[in-house]
């Protein structure tokens, strides 16, 4: 019987595991045509022990037809003993000198010897089939329970390859799912690791980008509008709306800004030009705040503390983010 070690747990590196596999397979392979093998081997025991027990059932009808014949003879014997024991040892003597003429005795006499001599060979008949059909009725047997013991234990290993069949399985069933496992880990780590070399990627270019100075503003901040802005948290994202249930990001910030009658344009890209730009490092609550790495595409309210209230995108809803969780910042402006 083939041992396996369990299958170790994800640290067991993709070539190993799939190493593993291949064994297992070819275990289950090996088993596969194991089981055909005890399969036929049963097959044959099961036809061999059929044949032997129909020829047991016809000898054993064969075996009630003689002991019928017998039981006939017996009788015949019988009524003929109890026949002579009636009549007396002479009956046969009247017979025989009751007749008329030389002739007729000695017909009369072979009759009799005749059917003495029937009677014997019957009876010598009847003994050797009795026990010919003893001896093979033994024989038959023998061969049945020999083939009952077969068929047993072809079908104790068939059961038992199955049952290793089984477990093999299980056991492949398992390892392929631990590589599908460790494939999906890897494949996280992969993009895990590009993201964050992208990411890497972008917050160096916005480093190396040169940096704006804008100098004191000389608007003042429009701080007011920022609980409007905040009122709206939860409200869904929906392209090209603005307001005053749904929004896309141009659209709630030109909402928000209307509450205080100021006029923006239905367009991030627009709105940067709406107001007093604004440096980084110079925010005030209520400045808007734009985003994009090759263009500008979405906006929101700066609220303080380097968060900012916004309507992200499809199926989010409008929420407050932080400035650092983004590396596409290119401006702000004060309407």
């Amino acid at each position: 019987m083939l041992v396996l070690a369990t299958p170790s747990a994800l640290a067991t590196p993709l070539a190993d595991k799939r190493a593993e596999a291949a064994r297992i397979k070819a275990q289950v392979d090996k088993l596969d045509e194991d089981l055909e093998i005890a399969a036929e081997a049963y097959n044959e025991a099961q036809t061999h022990f059929d044949a032997v027990s129909a020829e047991v059932a016809s000898n054993e009808a064969r075996a009630a037809e003689l002991a019928a014949h017998q039981q006939a003879l017996q009788a015949n014997l019988s009524t003929r003993v109890a026949s002579m024991y009636r009549q007396g040892p002479l009956a046969e003597l009247e017979v025989l000198f009751g007749a008329t003429s030389f002739e007729e005795f000695a017909t009369t006499w072979e009759i009799l010897r005749s059917l003495n001599e029937q009677e014997a060979a019957q009876v010598a008949e009847l003994k050797t089939t009795t026990a010919e059909l003893a001896r093979v009725h033994a024989e038959l047997a023998a061969q049945q329970a020999e083939a009952e013991a077969q068929a047993a234990v072809m079908k104790s290993r068939k059961s038992e390859v199955e049952t290793q069949l089984a477990e093999r399985n299980r056991l492949l069933s398992g390892v392929e799912a631990e590589i599908a496992e460790i494939i999906r880990a890897q494949e996280a780590e992969a993009r895990r690791r590009a993201e964050a070399a992208a990411a890497a990627a972008r917050a160096a270019a916005a480093a190396a980008r040169p940096s704006t100075d804008y100098g004191t503003p000389t608007n003042a901040p429009r701080s007011a509008v920022v609980s409007i802005a905040l009122s709206k948290l939860g409200a869904p994202y929906k392209w090209a709306a603005s307001g005053p249930d749904t929004f896309d990001c141009s659209g709630f910030t030109m909402w928000v800004y209307r509450q205080v009658g100021v006029s923006l344009p239905h367009s991030s890209r627009a709105q940067i030009n709406s107001g007093q730009r604004v440096s980084r490092d110079r925010l005030a609550p209520g400045d808007l705040v734009f985003f994009g790495r090759t263009t500008i595409h979405h906006v929101g309210i700066y609220v303080g503390g380097g968060n900012y209230v916004h309507a992200p995108s499809t199926g989010d809803v409008v929420k407050v983010s932080s400035l650092s969780g983004r590396s596409d910042y290119v401006g702000a402006c004060r309407p």
